[in-house]
């Protein structure tokens, strides 16, 4: 099979997707206006393997030699044959892919509704949500989305001021939780106080109540919120929230926030399996 072949950096495609890799507003701005995002690395796309919002495949001559990116090029191709599939010149892939050695395969992969929708429409989102308040590292962003799906958390609002949820480097760190999640991000605080239905309970280091003593609550559907790594959850969120503290040694100063929300999902989890 013939693919399309890209040999210069000066590609309009090539340009678009080095757009989409842009950091901070820059690659924000790109991703919702092209209604995409990109995906980097054999994992990631394997995870969207015959998703038909996977509709763009980039790899290489030398991508295709090897056995598991070629399965997942023609497996995809098989299920949704309209995809489109590009070859890029090798020389073209140290400019593409940030990782060292990286495996010459990406998608670019059509954003889900949520992330389009403007926050005002929603009116209540019920049951169970995670709050991601201004947490503005990345790998903390990821390593809490891949937690909330393998604890049963698919509702995650991120507020205004978080790590962009689709970007390259969240979307990494969440090594294919995207995939089952529904993701709403740039909210404003009181726009999840005004939809979100269930009680909040904010992970925070001073709270009297300890996050084993809420048996009773965590049957029950919550939100969760955590907190920016520096500032902690906002005052006006706070406010409305029930403060739970993790218990950890005197001689610690603090948990890591990806650390702390994988506590508190997976005892949710616990309390509702016992």
């Amino acid at each position: 099979m013939n693919f399309d072949l890209i040999s210069s950096k000066e590609n309009p495609l090539f340009k678009e997707i080095r757009l989409l890799q842009a950091t901070g507003s820059k690659g924000q701005k790109a991703r919702l206006a092209s209604g995409q995002a990109l995906l980097e690395g054999i994992h990631l796309v394997q995870t969207w393997v015959g998703d038909p919002a996977l509709r763009t495949l980039l790899t290489s001559e030398l991508g295709l030699q090897n056995a598991e990116i070629s399965q997942a090029v023609y497996e995809h191709i098989e299920v949704c044959p309209n995809t489109k599939v590009y070859q890029l010149d090798s020389s073209l892939w140290d400019l593409l892919s940030e990782l060292v050695n990286a495996p010459h395969i990406a998608g670019l992969l059509d954003l889900p509704k949520t992330c389009l929708t403007p926050s005002q429409s929603i009116a209540t989102l019920a049951g169970d949500v995670l709050i991601l308040d201004r947490i503005q590292d990345a790998g903390n962003v990821g390593s809490i989305l891949r937690t909330a799906a393998a604890a049963g958390f698919t509702k995650v609002i991120a507020t205004t001021g978080c790590a962009h949820l689709w970007s390259s480097k969240v979307l990494r760190a969440g090594m294919g939780s995207h995939r089952l999640l529904d993701l709403h991000e740039a909210w404003s605080n009181q726009q999840v106080l005004s939809a979100v239905t269930a009680p909040m309970l904010a992970a925070t280091a001073d709270a009297d109540c300890e996050i084993y003593s809420l048996q009773q609550k965590l049957q029950h559907p919550v939100a969760w919120i955590m907190g920016s790594e520096g500032q902690g959850v906002s005052e006006d969120l706070l406010a409305q929230a029930q403060g739970v503290s993790i218990p950890i040694d005197a001689r610690v100063e603090s948990l890591n926030v990806s650390t702390a929300a994988a506590v508190c999902l997976f005892e949710t989890l616990r309390i509702r399996r016992s």
